[in-house]
């Protein structure tokens, strides 16, 4: 069947998801863990486009966020998480689970160089990663822990959320599939809620591949599959979201909604005695508030991941994942071309590479998907051949 011009290919749509994953993570870095109102008084206004350090000239040297380099187009962990996870893809060609994680996801952090954007230097991930990640290294190959229950002690929040996308890619069209190949993957790496929204936000990715997906249809998808406190939490936002369509006015409305869910609390570099415990009432604030700007942007890619942005916060993890499913809804084109270009040049990274290599992979699982598929469908119909 030849596709039609409007309705972007498996190929465009992987492409557009990891591209804007990969943008939105770059706009966002510079302004991490501050607050709207100082983001407008760093930068005289909100922030439109790629932007350098937030401490000028002195990035090197200023606390909290010396040694890195965030700005400038560069990405950020949020984007070398995610392509770890497309080599272990490339590596196993199949469908991953939480050995995937020990087997090949912790030796690449271990021991695979790679550009490190923010370090300016060749580097092993494992010296970039945050301590949530680095808990992985520490229990699978230290500790030798069950992949299945790896997860648990650790820290609940979006670090194995933020990477997940490959997960929607490779099940694309198919959210039940990525949300149970999430959920078993990142049993490895997370607990509770922050297990959860990696299940979901997998899910949201594959539902935007689906043709005809719409922000409604997502976040729908999205609904239908989260559990407790994600579910309520997300619920909370859509609809406050519902009444907004430009993400100005929806700054402060949608932080309300999300606020009673997020065990972070008000000052985010100073979190509450009580944050990213394990709960059933709780969930992390990011993939509320990337849906809930998906809703506001109506699914335009810059007006989705701009305001991603400018809530501040963890936004280069909001806008990650806003612009993984922004991308996927519409393809490559939806990113604007001068920022992906000026990421990858900036962060020396080829961000089509792995966007091929795993439109590879997704074809061959979901071919050999289908033939395990035919086979118990015959195996079936032989089973009940005397029911007829």
């Amino acid at each position: 069947m030849t596709p039609t011009l409007d309705v972007p290919t498996l190929d465009d749509r992987i492409t557009g998801s990891l591209l804007g994953a990969a943008v939105g993570d770059a706009l966002g870095g510079p302004v991490e863990g501050y607050t709207p109102e100082q983001i407008v008084e760093r930068h005289g206004g909100r922030v439109t486009g790629i932007v350098g350090p937030w401490n000028g000239g002195e990035w090197r040297t200023a606390r909290p966020i010396a040694p890195y380099h965030k700005g400038d187009g560069h990405v950020t962990d949020d984007t070398l998480m995610t392509h770890a996870l497309i080599r272990v893809y490339e590596k196993v060609r199949g469908h991953l689970d939480a050995y995937a994680v020990a087997d090949h996801l912790v030796p690449e952090l271990m021991g695979s160089p790679v550009w490190i954007p923010e370090l300016e230097a060749e580097a092993l991930p494992l010296q970039r990663i945050f301590l949530a990640e680095k808990w992985i290294v520490a229990r699978l190959h230290y500790g030798h822990a069950d992949p299945r229950e790896a997860g648990n002690g650790n820290i609940v929040n979006c670090g194995a959320a933020m990477y997940v996308a490959p997960v929607g890619l490779v099940n694309a069209a198919h959210p039940e599939a990525a949300y149970a190949e999430a959920i078993d993957l990142t049993g490895a790496h997370q607990s509770s809620y922050g297990r959860e929204a990696a299940g979901v936000f997998a899910a949201a990715v594959a539902a935007a591949c689906a043709p005809g997906a719409t922000p409604a249809s997502v976040v729908a998808a999205a609904l239908s599959l989260a559990k407790d406190g994600t579910r309520d939490a997300i619920r909370a936002v859509v609809e406050v979201a519902a009444d907004h369509t430009d993400f100005e006015t929806a700054l402060i409305p949608l932080r309300r909604a999300v606020a009673p869910f997020d065990t972070v609390g008000p000052d985010y570099r100073a979190p509450s005695l009580g944050a990213r415990r394990p709960s059933r009432l709780h969930a992390i604030e990011e993939l509320p508030i990337a849906l809930g700007m998906l809703l506001v942007g109506g699914g335009d890619f810059r007006r989705t991941v701009l305001g991603a942005v400018n809530y501040g916060r963890d936004c280069d993890s909001i806008a990650t994942m806003a612009g993984a499913i922004a991308g996927a809804l519409h393809g490559e084109s939806a990113v604007p071309a001068a920022w992906a270009k000026q990421v990858a040049e900036a962060s020396r990274l080829d961000l089509h590479a792995p966007a091929r290599a795993l439109t590879e992979v997704a074809r061959e699982v979901f071919a050999r998907d289908r033939d395990v598929r035919r086979t118990h469908e015959a195996a079936f119909a032989a089973l009940t051949s005397a029911d007829r």
